[in-house]
């Protein structure tokens, strides 16, 4: 693991360093966790709107067994059954409690939601913020007439594996290598 840990942190170094010399880059990445926390945020918005959903159908149906057992009871006094009058009202109380449980969860959700959706609007105004400071920051290194070869990369996407065999970009670099070993051993030869 030691291997491990001290090529992550050469890298994590490379990449601070490299963010550090070209600091629109460094918002472009900002705004892209900006993005994934919205997101995020959504999706839990959602969740929590579900969660609320469930709640409310529980609530309705315990309210209409809380109707039922009550009309159990009724008919069970008029009946003279107080033995089954006395074991429906304790239902009903078992019903109600729940009920209330329910009822406060749901509360809890709906106060969840809006502390979701609170911090949804600060992050989309955050990262709004930052995609002004980062295209800022870009129009002062675009205004650089040698290109930025450092930086090309970082704006494509990366639709190959860097550890794939095939990646056309590590096949030139193998040919142009093996051409420069070649000419080498000729020269070498040739002395």
């Amino acid at each position: 693991m030691g291997l491990f840990d001290d090529v992550s942190r050469f890298l994590e170094t490379r990449l601070e360093e490299f963010l550090r010399s070209n600091p629109h880059l460094e918002l472009q990445a900002i705004e892209e966790q900006l993005k994934e926390q919205e997101e995020d945020t959504l999706r839990l918005i959602l969740d929590i709107q579900k969660q609320e959903k469930k709640l409310q159908a529980e609530i309705l149906s315990a309210a209409q067994e809380i109707q039922r057992w009550n009309d159990r009871i009724n008919k069970a006094k008029v009946a003279q059954r107080l033995d089954l009058a006395q074991a429906a009202q304790e239902r009903q109380a078992a019903l109600l409690r729940q009920g209330n449980q329910r009822w406060g969860q749901m509360q809890g959700c709906k106060e969840r939601i809006e502390k979701a959706k609170e911090l949804y609007r600060q992050i989309q105004l955050r990262r709004k913020e930052v995609r002004a400071k980062a295209a800022e920051a870009a129009t002062h290194t675009t205004t650089k007439t040698e290109p930025n070869w450092d930086t090309k990369g970082w704006n494509q996407s990366s639709n190959y594996n860097i550890f794939n065999a095939a990646d056309p970009l590590e096949k030139k670099f193998q040919h142009w290598e093996a051409q420069e070993e070649l000419d080498q051993m000729k020269r070498n030869i040739g002395r």
